[in-house]
């Protein structure tokens, strides 16, 4: 637990520092387009009716979405420019709302004992119709604020560092501190925001220059002290992974690669050992870690990530667009023809593990259903419940299976991953959809059920290269020794390793490391 406690502590200089920076600069210009806007807006309900509308159906589309929208919008680019231009229109709607009602909420009387003392149009918003509405209005900003700065954690996937990488690598992994830590400090920081806001409205109401300019200065060190941390180098994880055996040769020293991660354990532990190989080569290694799987992808093509491990099925049914599953060697070979002739992206070669989809329920249920492979489901579907993480029951893979297998009438329950496999041992569904290395599969006598038609198509862990990193000199070479060296059995272990013995995936891959120097 101190370990545990050690790392997490360590890592949030970067995380507040990214969540700080992001939500202020978010709410900031938000509030520089809200503010006017709504002035402007006030004095016409016909506009104010219609900029209400357009700012509330941005706030009714949720924030993940949201987020995730942005990535393609932007060409593929993660990391801050999506999530704050996301977050900005986050921050629109309550600031908007609070200035049009504040300002149109001034008694009529008051504004026609204004131009009774002869104020133009301008002395009156300023001197009168403002002030009395600023409570009002500081109130839609303070709602802004804790919006913002909670959506922030959501910035995770989107590959922006944020306290949401707390959240989201800590329920991966099982890491509950971890988890508290980002809830603990995205609460806390949304506090002393709204109390800061707060504490400015109160000066602005007294009149009190020395509180107002004490806030400011509060605030400029809390930016200043949040700039700081995100102009240094991210700290290292307490284990490190180099070593794979004979050395591959120095020549990446200089050179800056990032490496990307989807948001689950083995994706970790494999992203730490290929930072292992790379920085043995001399490279300095930057992390994208908890990025979906068409931002990964999608940030691989442009260049904001140099390379990432995934799956051939996920590349042939969510990149490809192809229905159909291909045998497991054709496969390969189109999709790597198909991605280096469109994007430029160099498929290097399989692990030697598949990580596939199986559907999994306990042997016990099995036994008791009389059940061996997806066909004998039909007759029962209907009294069935199959969960699932909220990805799969979109994808091509679960759509073939239901029509394949006649499974239309089962229920589907979408959920973390997770908390999947607990779901399926204490029986709150009946069957899930499993990942092949999962340790959790033997740790709970989960037996995957046969596929006889073939519907489910090979998912061989695979290195692909950016356009950029695979015409860079000795970054395949660097990686090389990873091909065909990690075998589902001890991929297998290393997942169990993190998942229920609560290493770190730093640790899990130091493991495979020596393994693989073993072999």
């Amino acid at each position: 637990m101190n370990a545990n406690f050690a790392e997490r502590w360590a890592e949030l200089p970067h995380l507040l520092a990214g969540h700080v920076l992001l939500s202020l600069a978010a709410i900031a210009v938000g509030m520089a387009i809200s503010v006017p806007l709504g002035i402007y807006a006030a004095q016409r309900p016909r506009l104010a009716g219609s900029v209400l509308n357009i700012a509330g159906i941005i706030q009714t589309i949720p924030g993940l979405a949201l987020l995730a929208l942005m990535v393609p919008l932007l060409g593929g680019t993660i990391g801050y420019r999506p999530a704050f231009l996301a977050l900005m229109l986050y921050s629109i709607l309550p600031i908007l709302r609070n200035t049009i009602v504040g300002l149109q909420g001034v008694e009529p009387g008051v504004r026609e004992a204004a131009r009774g003392l002869g104020m133009t149009e301008r002395q009156r918003l300023w001197r009168v119709e403002l002030p009395l509405s600023l409570p009002v209005i500081v109130a839609g900003l303070r709602t802004s604020v804790v919006w913002v700065v909670g959506a922030a954690t959501l910035a995770t996937p989107v590959g922006a560092s944020s306290l949401g990488n707390y959240i989201f690598a800590g329920l991966q992994t099982r890491n509950w501190l971890s988890v508290l830590f980002g809830c603990v400090f995205a609460a806390g920081l949304a506090i002393v925001f709204d109390q800061m806001i707060r504490l400015l409205e109160v000066a602005a109401r007294t009149r009190r220059r020395g509180l107002a300019g004490g806030v400011g200065i509060a605030l400029a060190l809390v930016v200043g002290l949040s700039v700081l941390p995100s102009l240094m180098p991210a700290a290292s994880p307490a284990a490190t992974t180099g070593g794979q055996g004979a050395a591959a040769p120095a020549n990446l020293a200089g050179q800056t690669i990032r490496i990307g991660a989807k948001a689950f354990t083995e994706q970790y532990i494999l992203a730490e050992l290929m930072q292992g190989a790379l920085e043995d080569a001399g490279a300095v290694v930057e992390r994208r870690d908890n990025l979906g799987s068409t931002i990964a992808y999608d940030a691989l093509r442009s260049g904001e990530i140099d390379v990432y491990i995934d799956y051939t099925g996920t590349i042939w049914a969510t990149v490809m667009g192809r229905p159909q599953a291909a045998e497991r060697h054709l496969m390969l070979a189109e999709m790597t023809a198909w991605l280096h002739q469109r994007d430029g992206v160099l498929s290097l070669g399989r692990l030697g593990f598949e990580n596939a989809y199986g559907f999994a329920m306990t042997r016990g249920r099995a036994a008791e259903l009389g059940v061996d492979s997806l066909a004998d489901l039909a007759p029962i579907a209907g009294e069935l419940t199959v969960g699932g993480d909220p990805e799969v029951f979109v994808r091509s893979e679960w759509i073939g299976t239901r029509e394949a297998y006649g499974l239309a009438a089962m229920r589907t329950r979408a959920m973390d991953s997770t908390f999947m496999y607990g779901a399926v041992r204490d029986g709150q569904v009946d069957l899930i959809s499993a990942y092949t290395t999962d340790g959790r599969i033997a740790a709970y006598d989960l037996q995957v059920l046969a596929d006889p038609a073939h519907v489910l198509p090979p998912y061989d862990a695979v290195i692909l290269l950016s356009p950029r990193a695979a015409a860079l000199p000795g970054l395949a070479e660097a990686l090389a020794p990873l091909i065909g060296a990690i075998d589902g059995d001890a991929m297998r272990e290393a997942n169990r390793q993190v998942d229920l013995e609560h290493q770190t995936p730093a640790q899990a891959a130091a493991w495979l490391a020596t393994r693989l120097e073993q072999d």
